[in-house]
């Protein structure tokens, strides 16, 4: 088979050549690193249902060639683009879900779209819990005091200053059990803590199978005294976090997001720190930064932000790729694809045998 891979700057090609070099035997490999284009303007309807994009659609266009399978992370991957590669049997989108692809299309022209969910699910369970014990700790304050030139290491009893609190017999409230959120509680669990969980897509005996508890979104905001958010985005549950689910957590609560800045309203969350209410939050996604000046949060001393680091590691590169290698392994030996995120229009329109 004929296989382009589409680099961008967060996953570029190169990390793709190692986890590839057992295709390389068997199929051609095409490398392609795309050039962001951040004035490129979303025309067609199908290029208007693309999110998250690195470069246009015309340039995977450009580098078609008989191709029957397309790699990649970030490229615009439109109807336009199927089109140009009319022998296409797989898209290949690392990434748990492929906002960035016309399922549509693909659907249209029976051709699979598959992803990697999970790829970065151990990442994201390690950083939640970087920060929980960073927030429980009193870490941000701490290195701000120290960065801020305040006075350290004269005094054996200056730590009284910044008294925190241990995870151990804490609850940790998580919103949504899905591979992350699982992670996070095996995690917790070894820490001591007792963990709830609302997640009305999981059963109970399986969030009780990783030491979880199973409860309602209101009895987790009162209970928990550090809540993580680990929930798909969607209409349904913008703002999951507002003023009234604010006001019924315990003082002190602390708040983590690793997973999508929609969940959180973020006018609440600083009301609740202004007030005292809550503790501490750790954001790893937010509103855009202002043009000038700090983002609000920044004005609290108990606030981390980063810059959407949660899958950011070589680890969770390498594992999408291997995990796209070794579905393109079962679509040359005419195994069932595993991660198919239209497998249902597929079978719905018995299209798309490839797909299992």
């Amino acid at each position: 088979m004929r296989i382009l891979i589409v680099g961008d700057s967060y996953f570029p090609s190169s990390a793709y050549r190692e986890p590839f070099e057992r295709l390389a035997a068997r199929h051609e490999l095409t490398f392609l690193d795309l050039a962001d284009e951040p004035g490129w303007v979303p025309q067609t309807p199908s290029e208007q249902r693309l999110k998250e994009t690195f470069g246009s659609p015309a340039a995977v266009i450009g580098a078609l060639d008989r191709h029957e399978v397309i790699v990649f992370q970030g490229a615009a991957i439109s109807d336009a683009v199927l089109d140009a590669a009319p022998g296409l049997r797989a898209i290949c989108c690392a990434r748990g879900g492929p906002v960035n692809v016309d399922i549509a299309a693909a659907t249209e022209r029976g051709i699979p779209v598959v992803t990697t969910p999970g790829k970065n699910a151990e990442a994201v369970a390690d950083l939640t819990i970087g920060f929980i014990v960073m927030l429980a700790r009193r870490l941000p304050e701490v290195v701000r005091h120290v960065e801020g030139g305040g006075v350290f290491g004269h005094d054996n009893y200056e730590g009284s200053r910044w008294f925190g609190h241990d995870l151990g017999g804490k609850a940790l409230g998580l919103i949504g059990f899905g591979q992350v959120g699982s992670r996070v509680a095996r995690r917790a669990v070894a820490f001591g803590m007792r963990v709830v969980v609302h997640d009305p897509f999981v059963p109970p005996a399986a969030i009780a199978e990783s030491g979880g508890e199973a409860v309602d979104l209101e009895t987790l905001v009162a209970t928990a005294d550090v809540i993580s958010l680990h929930a798909r985005a969607s209409a349904d549950n913008r703002h999951l976090i507002g003023r009234e689910e604010v006001a019924r957590m315990k003082p002190g609560c602390l708040l983590v997001n690793t997973a999508r800045d929609t969940l959180v309203d973020e006018e609440a969350l600083a009301e609740g720190l202004a007030s005292g209410r809550l503790g501490g939050a750790a954001l790893d996604l937010v509103s855009p930064s202002p043009a000038t000046g700090r983002h609000s949060l920044l004005a609290f001393p108990n606030v981390i932000i980063t810059t959407h680091i949660g899958g950011a590691t070589f680890e969770t590169l390498q594992h999408a790729a291997e995990m796209i290698a070794a579905e393109i392994e079962r679509l040359d030996a005419g195994e069932p694809l595993l991660n198919v995120a239209n497998r249902a229009g597929l079978e719905a329109r018995g299209a798309g045998s490839d797909a299992g």
